[in-house]
């Protein structure tokens, strides 16, 4: 049941435990909801324990060919009864596939819920991979790579994470190379849904026109039932060895005119205590206004990139990304790194300035109510409250959390992850 607490006035308009409804039913399904009847619609986000890190070397990309099967006919309804009856109402839905979790998602109007939720559990469950749409979804896929095989961002990442996460399974691609997806058998697809579809660590929001013990009951009614004593639990992760020097690398892609460049190193993880003077930090870096710190002085000043700026990721399980990204000329690539690598010793040995910060602190607590304005934010907001174990209070003490940060924490937070020493450079182009 959801508990009662006093809200601040001025944060009345966000989600907090007052009006999020968390209840676990029987078999260990977590659903929240949230109502809002400004809207006549109804937007659905989850997860389920499903992991790339559950798939072999030799099938690569499987956990990926699974949840994009699941839609392609169920033991009631053919993948064109599907979609003919999602367009028949304006409803969408869709699976897809990550290291640690496989997500899913829907958006209905609210009278149309229960059917949304009813193909859902359907595809979910009651998947029957029909041999001739593995075969035209396995073409798809074939495709899909052979078009990254000649991106250069794409590679370029693949060869960050490489290099990155060397020896350990986030090196590797989830959506599988053109060998392992070859290798991929419909009985491989079957095997892998059976051992790990279920309702252990799933995780549903439901945010729209709905009371919060309706939409429980739907969710009960077509997942109460569930139930698989065979389940397999997610491989456990192993330990992260960090870099002990710079390692660069290049991939060669003939007849390109774009290079694309990415440097970087781990970060936090997200529930640690510096997570937030990290992205804030990341944000003065190559994100705020026109991409940051990186953005003025690789793409404004010096005309070195068609666009530069910098990323974070930061999962609950392992160590995520902290890196710079750049597509340039080819022919720019050695001076936009050599630009990277001295604004990001400039970040490490000064952090950031005073107005800097305030600026970056305005945007983030400002732009907070306009991610929570659509059913679908909201939705998306809760389960990532519920993923990381951020607590129900969480969007009630974000300003607070985010104007806590100081210039030192900052620069603390600068130096301890990263080190110029010790970056991997991932290249990719001509």
């Amino acid at each position: 049941m959801a508990t009662k607490t006093k809200k601040a006035p001025a944060m009345k308009a966000l989600p907090g435990p007052d009006d999020i409804h968390r209840e676990v039913l029987d078999n260990g399904i977590i659903v929240l909801t949230r109502s809002n009847f400004n809207s006549p619609s109804i937007s659905i986000s989850g997860l389920v324990r499903v992991s790339a890190l559950s798939e072999s070397d030799d099938k690569l990309g499987l956990a990926d060919f699974v949840t994009s099967s699941l839609m392609r006919g169920t033991q009631k309804r053919s993948f064109d009864q599907i979609f003919n009856e999602l367009e028949s109402v304006g409803a969408s839905m869709g699976f897809d596939s990550g290291i640690h979790n496989s997500g899913f998602g829907g958006r209905s109007l609210a009278e149309d819920l229960p059917h949304l939720l009813t193909l859902i559990s359907e595809s979910m469950r009651e998947p029957t991979f029909p041999e001739v749409e593995v075969e035209k979804l396995r073409t798809q896929l074939l495709t899909s790579l052979s078009i990254r095989a000649q991106d250069t961002s794409d590679m370029a990442n693949m060869l960050f994470d490489e290099i990155l996460y060397a020896d350990h399974p986030y090196s590797k691609p989830g959506d599988g190379t053109p060998e392992t997806i070859k290798a991929i058998t419909r009985e491989d697809l079957i095997e892998f849904h059976r051992d790990h579809f279920g309702p252990r660590g799933m995780v549903i929001s439901i945010v729209g026109a709905i009371e919060a013990k309706k939409a429980v009951s739907e969710v009960e009614r077509v997942f109460g039932g569930w139930q698989v004593e065979a389940q397999k639990e997610t491989p456990v992760l192993p330990p992260y060895q960090p870099m002990k020097k710079t390692v660069k690398r290049h991939h060669s892609i003939a007849g390109k005119a774009q290079a694309d460049l990415i440097i970087g190193t781990t970060g936090p993880k997200r529930k640690d205590a510096d997570y937030f003077a990290a992205t804030l930090g990341n944000a003065v870096l190559g994100q705020f206004g026109m991409m940051g710190r990186i953005g003025a002085s690789v793409r404004e000043k010096a005309g070195l990139a068609y666009y530069a700026y910098s990323g974070m990721s930061a999962g609950s399980v392992g160590p995520g990304s902290w890196d710079v990204s750049a597509g340039v000329n080819p022919k720019n690539l050695q001076k936009a790194t050599d630009l990277i690598l001295k604004e990001l010793a400039r970040f490490t040995k000064s952090g950031v300035t005073k107005d800097e910060l305030a600026d970056c602190k305005a945007n983030f607590v400002g732009r907070l109510p306009l991610s929570l304005e659509s059913n679908g934010g909201v939705a998306g907001a809760l389960l990532n409250i519920e993923r990381h174990q951020l607590g129900m209070d969480y969007l009630l003490k974000y300003p607070e959390m985010v104007n806590a940060v100081t210039r030192d924490d900052v620069l603390a937070v600068a130096r301890k992850y990263i080190d110029v020493n010790k970056l991997a450079i991932a290249t990719a182009g001509p």
